[in-house]
């Protein structure tokens, strides 16, 4: 693996950190929603993602990346309130709220932002190895 393809390694996992912080950010902002059927109710989202094999090596060679394969919504159950007051209420008097954990969803930021910023150190430590390999050679 050469140093250059490092920035590819390291920018593709930023590129999907990136996409995982605005997954979370979207959950985050619709977390207290309500919804009239639970068909309607906002559901947490999660992007899938995948290792990009090296394609010159025939596949056998460590991974070249990170791709992302989409963006999945959780199954698990909505929570339903009884609020009659409430004008999203069905005739029963429930409302249906989003199946989003904000503490789940504080952990997946904290996971990425922090993913993030190793991969921007990496770029940085391969940037300064290539600044003192061009060093040597004045």
């Amino acid at each position: 693996m050469s140093l250059f393809s490092i920035f590819n390694v390291a920018g593709s996992g930023m590129a999907a950190q990136s996409l995982r912080l605005n997954t979370v950010a979207s959950n985050l902002a619709n977390a207290d929603s309500v919804a009239t059927t639970p068909d309607a109710a906002y559901r947490a989202r999660e992007p899938l993602f995948a290792a990009v094999k090296n394609r010159q090596a025939g596949g056998d060679a460590p991974g070249e990346g990170v791709q992302v394969l989409g963006v999945t919504e959780s199954q698990a159950a909505i929570p339903s309130r009884y609020e009659p007051g409430n004008p999203l209420a069905d005739a029963d008097g429930y409302v249906y709220s989003s199946n989003v954990n904000p503490v789940d969803e504080l952990v997946n930021m904290i996971s990425a932002s922090r993913s993030y910023q190793n991969n921007v150190e990496v770029m940085n430590s391969t940037r300064q190895l290539m600044q003192k390999t061009l060093d040597l050679g004045k």
